[in-house]
């Protein structure tokens, strides 16, 4: 199965949250959110109620729309958290923060999760100095994320580091916002991650 490529919209009313899968747009009226706040497809009778199970996979959907990531990506990374020492649930998301692309749009490269993947894929981005076109890839503390220089000569670059003093960073990470180069403090905790769903309830979906 290949990448979801149909309206990311109809994903967030699916899910009945703003997912912010379009970054900025979602907070403006054109979001279809809230024009259309109903899920998409037709509804025939009264709603059914959804089952504990039902809700479970909509936990996990959630967390996959959220981080644009395939079932096969997804499930890989939920088995690195069962290894890990810690509660698998909380594991699991450290780990989805810790992904390139992600930590490229939280240092306000990109004004959503798809466009970082966009940046990394294109060869924009360099990881501890070496270019990286992997979006997948797993940072840790003490790596540095910065842009290939010839990239610093695009319109998008010369408008990033316009734009870019209006936008906040999380705990977890540095940012110069005068050479946009970032760096990871620390690894991510619980607390520093804004998530929409819920880790332990993506665990017993997989331990069913």
């Amino acid at each position: 199965m290949g990448r979801y490529t149909g309206s990311v919209c109809r994903l967030c009313r699916r899910s009945g949250e703003k997912l912010m899968l379009k970054g900025s747009r979602c907070l403006t009226p054109k979001c279809a959110l809230d024009s259309r706040g109903k899920p998409p497809g037709q509804r025939l009778g009264r709603p059914r109620r959804v089952s504990d199970r039902g809700l479970q996979l909509r936990e996990k959907q959630k967390a996959r729309y959220t981080y644009a990531i395939l079932e096969r990506q997804f499930k890989r990374l939920f088995k690195e958290a069962e290894r890990q020492l810690g509660i698998t649930g909380e594991n699991l998301l450290v780990l989805l923060e810790r992904r390139l692309d992600n930590v490229v749009y939280r240092l306000g490269f990109a004004d959503s999760r798809a466009q970082a993947r966009q940046l990394v894929q294109h060869g924009h981005i360099m990881l501890n100095g070496r270019k990286t076109d992997i979006p997948s890839c797993l940072v840790k503390e003490g790596d540095t994320i910065s842009w290939r220089q010839e990239s610093t000569k695009t319109e998008y670059y010369k408008q990033l580091v316009q734009s870019i003093e209006a936008k906040s960073i999380l705990n977890w990470l540095g940012l110069d916002r005068q050479k946009l180069v970032g760096q990871i403090l620390s690894l991510p905790t619980l607390e520093d991650i804004d998530t929409k769903f819920e880790g332990q309830t993506i665990v017993e979906y997989y331990s069913r």
